[in-house]
């Protein structure tokens, strides 16, 4: 049994598993897998709701290190867009004179050896230190030791510190110590209780909130949607400029308080694959894809999302590939593309910069590759997210930081 087989056999599970969670499957065999399912998602719920319990009666305690911490999170798994919130928060921040240092925990990084881990435990060594994807001037690491989107913001927020570690509290008392940070921002962070935010940022995605309303695996959610209430501001990514009155009602009886920032994704420009993201050479301008025939491919959780960008920019779609979130491509998957490129006579290939960075840059494309770059757009609430970013610079200004 070869341990190709082995994983795509996994691979088809888990698309399988996500098709019952979404509700694309009718038969049989998905009714009685969702009811097991269900039967894990209440235990689920029950070991979430204990956690939240101990904390809240200080029975575990969390580990204040002296410094604004920024949370940046959701309630459910898959893409809500959280990356270009970072990164536009960060960029606030810094910009305003801040010391910041992004916290992430380097999710489908490459982790160490297990033999060090057993030989650390057996021998008593002191942990490592987080790694350091970034210094704030230069990149350290590369995406398959950093992660995608931690590798992704080093390289766009230069003079913003990247550290990754599991244990988030470890890693800002890092960056305090070693580089003399007063700012933290925990990247998907809002269930990591260890360490508290002065300020919660919980994203929602518009074109689906909460998925079905089951916690995982289930469904989509982490925790109950009534833990709405422990937003700071809530971001609502991914709108198309129409209000939702009903999600806004909903979000409101939860958390009556609640400034409410709209936002949406916007493409910004194409960047030729192997060039420098910082050069204007091999930048396409977006009108570029109009009537140009395109096959797409990306590993990311919403690739609907992106699809329609290209399909909305002019693009003719003549392939699409979709694979994981987070999928790290080998050279078959390549050529295969480009084979399927080729057989449907497209002028080039187009995936999105989270999948860029997981390329390796020496592969021989038959024809040009770009990615996509987006940007977050506040379409409503621009004043709510300066109050935010003001109440980190200046925190005796304005509405306190929420202590819970």
């Amino acid at each position: 049994m070869s341990q190709s087989w082995i994983k795509k056999q996994f691979t088809t599970f888990e698309l399988y598993t996500a098709d019952v969670i979404l509700g694309r499957r009718a038969d049989t065999g998905a009714t009685v897998y969702g009811a097991f399912l269900q039967v894990l998602s209440w235990l689920f719920n029950l070991i979430a709701q204990a956690r939240f319990w101990l904390y809240r009666k200080r029975i575990l305690h969390d580990q204040p290190l002296g410094c604004l911490v920024v949370v940046v999170g959701n309630l459910t798994v898959g893409g809500t867009g959280k990356t270009p919130v970072v990164e536009k928060f960060a960029r606030a921040l810094r910009d305003r004179g801040r010391k910041v240092a992004i916290l992430s925990r380097g999710y489908k990084s490459k982790k160490a050896p297990f033999w060090q881990k057993w030989a650390r435990a057996f021998t008593g060594a002191a942990e490592p230190p987080p790694r350091i994807v970034s210094d704030g001037k230069s990149v350290l690491l590369d995406s398959e030791q950093a992660g995608d989107e931690p590798f992704m913001l080093a390289r766009n927020l230069p003079g913003v510190l990247v550290l990754v570690d599991k244990n988030r509290v470890k890693a800002g008392a890092y960056a305090i110590k070693k580089f003399g940070c007063d700012t933290l921002i925990l990247d998907d962070g809002f269930q990591y209780l260890p360490l508290k935010g002065s300020l919660n940022l919980l994203l929602v995605d518009k074109t689906n909130p909460f998925g079905n309303g089951h916690l995982l695996p289930r469904g989509i959610l982490r925790e109950p949607i009534k833990h709405l209430r422990r937003a700071s501001y809530v971001f609502l990514t991914k709108s198309n400029g129409e209000r939702d009155p009903e999600l806004e009602a909903l979000i409101k009886r939860h958390n009556p308080e609640v400034d409410i920032i709209e936002c949406a994704h916007r493409p910004q420009y194409l960047q030729r694959f192997g060039v420098p993201s910082d050069s204007a050479e091999g930048r396409q301008p977006l009108t570029w894809l109009q009537g140009r025939r395109v096959m797409a491919f990306s590993g990311i959780a919403t690739p609907e999302s992106f699809e329609k960008f290209l399909r909305d920019l002019g693009a003719k779609l003549v392939a699409r590939e979709r694979f994981l979130d987070h999928y790290r491509y080998h050279e078959d998957d390549f050529a295969n593309l480009a084979k399927i490129a080729r057989e449907n006579g497209a002028e080039c290939l187009v995936t999105t910069e989270k999948d860029a960075v997981r390329i390796p840059d020496d592969f021989a494309w038959e024809l040009p590759l770009y990615y996509l770059r987006l940007e977050i757009d506040i379409i409503r609430g621009a004043g709510d997210f300066d109050e935010a970013v003001s109440r980190v610079c200046f925190p005796q200004s304005g509405r306190p930081a929420p202590l819970d």
